[in-house]
């Protein structure tokens, strides 16, 4: 899983020498030079893919291998200069012995030689798996010098990277995630803990991994690194520069597998929303680099992603969550439509089973939002649903250009606006209030496709209430009927996936359903003809087919797009069910998102998705799989 960096040029130092350099210089050097993978899927797309483009890491440097080579053989090498004629490369068995030599420089030298051997390398790191030199690995993480285990953990972590599970299960089945943790409650050094969480980050890509991460390493996190160096609990006195500059490399790499963990499954979450300070200190970060304009970052990919997660089922996860729940508005406008929609296609029998299954619950009353007076500021949890995190994601929507960034706001949004509970109907109106529709909205043209899908869901669930129905059908139907498989062969076709058609397809019926102008603006923009198509073409997947068939069944449930809709040459049987193998269930009112880890693929993007015929009662809701966040480095230099 992921993809590893390319060739290194010159980097971070993982010298000794203490840092000097200033918070921004700190940022500056980390933005040039960190070594994480892919942003929300194990495998990058490269450069041309328009996704994700791979950071540099740091330079190989011959320090390593100089420092083995003079420990090994007695022979003084310095700087470049080259060995002696009669030195040779030491062989894995010999770098492996080494680790448990008496005299500490060996241990430390052969521990540093084996993470530069392992670099790009997953047949080293198999042979190290099979020699039985992790656990030495491992017990050196407790060896009280710092040269000893900060190369003990830089082997691992680079053992750790990649797609092969077994690596990673070698770790943890010697007590890896333990021995880390306690080397991250001694370790005070900037460097020892940047090796340590990005071998943290690395393991958290195995679910096998990932729960003991929570049970294990979740508390230390905060407590060592998120706690004091995200600068949430400044003191009174302290200045306003954000503390959390120096120390953000480490904290991207604690983001990172928080944001690993947080995709496994709800006990993950619980715990994760329940660690004091957790959430504050991740939207305290998210908010600096928000008002530094800093919005393109790893950190804040990071941090946005794992908010997300945690925002996925947050209406039933909760504690106390029936207290929020609103009972069912029904089908607004049923009072009167009902009786003439019933009979359409005959039986009203007939007629209520596909109507039932088609139609949403939508917001009775579109009016401002006017959030539960509070006695005492929220935190923990609550502030995954209050105005200011809604703003937090408008504001990456409309100054951000990551897309991973992008569709990790659009997705929470989407999260919190699913369910039936008064936060979310609150939210729905917010979005409308802060101008954030049409920013929304922009977004279905962007030239990546998961933005594209993530932005189509959190419209669909904004669209519940009236009030946003009605805009986004006036302001965003052009860009969904333009995203479409072409009705003709001269039209653009933007190719995107069955999920993201389906997806949008979706969204659309929600505007038309209960909105004769949104009907004829789809049709205006002939997308009666682009869903016939997809009905007709015979090559199109069921679930795009019976998707197309939805919205057209839904368009002619409005008598007043009957005739015009026959002017145009279309018969009654065009609108009709159509059938198909399989027939998707969705409960669509609870409309959360939930990305997946790509556990198979290697090359290109081949993200898994969940299949929307096996979604259950919760069918849209989304959780962050796909980040692998594993790091990797070439050598450390003792």
């Amino acid at each position: 899983m992921g993809y590893e960096d390319g060739d290194y040029p010159m980097g971070m130092d993982y010298g000794t020498a203490k840092r000097a350099a200033t918070p921004s210089d700190m940022r500056n050097r980390y933005l040039r030079s960190r070594s994480f993978d892919d942003p929300l899927g194990d495998e990058a797309v490269s450069e041309s893919g328009g996704y994700y483009w791979a950071p540099l890491a740091q330079q190989e440097r011959a320090g390593s291998l100089a420092s083995l080579i003079s420990a090994r053989r007695g022979t003084p090498v310095l700087g470049n200069a080259a060995p002696a004629e009669n030195w040779r490369q030491p062989e894995l068995p010999e770098v492996i012995a080494m680790l448990s030599y008496r005299v500490d420089a060996v241990r430390a030298n052969a521990a540093a030689f084996l993470q530069h051997l392992c670099f790009r390398n997953d047949k080293v790191k198999s042979e190290v798996r099979r020699m039985k030199g992790v656990p030495i690995l491992v017990e050196l993480l407790d060896h009280p010098k710092k040269e000893v285990h900060l190369a003990a953990c830089g082997a691992l972590k680079n053992i750790a990277y990649g797609s092969d599970a077994e690596n990673k299960k070698a770790v943890r089945n010697c007590d890896g995630v333990p021995a880390l943790v306690r080397l991250l409650r001694k370790a005070r050094d900037i460097d020892v803990n940047e090796v340590i969480t990005g071998t943290l980050w690395n393991l958290s890509s195995h679910d096998a991994v990932k729960m003991d991460i929570v049970n294990q390493a979740v508390p230390a996190l905060c407590d060592e690194i998120i706690l004091p160096h995200s600068g949430w609990d400044r003191q009174p006195d302290e200045g306003l520069k954000p503390r959390h500059l120096e120390w953000e490399g480490v904290l991207t790499n604690t983001a990172g597998c928080l944001r690993n963990v947080s995709s496994e499954k709800r006990e993950a979450r619980e715990k994760l929303r329940d660690c004091s300070g957790l959430i504050d200190s991740v939207v305290h970060i998210l908010q600096c680099e928000v008002d530094q304009k800093d919005v393109n970052s790893k950190l804040v990919e990071n941090c946005v992603c794992l908010l997300r997660n945690l925002s996925f089922q947050i209406h039933r996860e909760i504690p106390e969550s029936g207290r929020f729940l609103e009972p069912e508005t029904g089908i607004s406008g049923t009072s009167n439509g009902g009786s003439q929609r019933s009979n359409c296609f005959g039986g009203r029998r007939g007629r209520e089973e596909w109507f039932s299954r088609g139609r949403r619950n939508v917001d009775s009353i579109s009016a401002d939002a006017e959030y539960p007076k509070r006695d005492t500021p929220a935190k923990g949890y609550e502030l995954l649903y209050q105005p200011e995190i809604v703003r937090l994601y408008l504001s990456l929507i409309r100054e951000c250009t990551n897309p991973a960034v992008l569709e990790a706001a659009a997705g929470a949004i989407q999260n919190l606006c699913a369910g039936r509970w008064m936060y979310g109907r609150l939210i729905r109106a917010t979005v409308r209030q802060e101008k954030g529709l049409s920013h929304i909205a922009e977004k279905l043209s962007h030239e990546n496709e998961h933005v594209v899908k993530a932005v189509s869901g959190s419209l669909r669930n904004l669209s519940l209430d009236s009030r946003n129905n009605e805009l986004i059908g006036k302001h965003a139907m052009s860009d969904l009927v333009r995203n479409l498989p072409p009705a003709s062969p001269g039209d653009t076709l933007r190719g995107f996936s069955s999920d993201t058609v389906v997806s949008i397809l979706q969204t659309i019926n929600e505007l038309v359903v209960d909105n004769v102008e949104s009907c004829r603006r789809l049709r205006e923009l002939q997308g009666v003809e682009r869903l016939v198509a997809i009905i007709r073409s015979g090559a199109r997947p069921d679930r795009e087919v019976k998707a197309s068939s939805s919205v057209l069944q839904s368009l002619w449930t409005h008598r007043e797009m009957r005739k015009p809709l026959e002017k145009d040459g279309w018969k009654k049987v065009d609108f009709q069910p159509v059938a198909t193998r399989s027939v998707p269930k969705s409960n669509a009112y609870d409309d959360s998102t939930l990305p997946l880890l790509d556990k198979n693929s290697r090359t290109g993007d081949k993200r898994e998705m969940i299949p929307l015929d096996n979604l259950g009662p919760d069918g849209y809701s989304t959780i962050d799989r796909r980040e692998a966040g594993k790091v990797e480095n070439l050598s450390y230099d003792p």
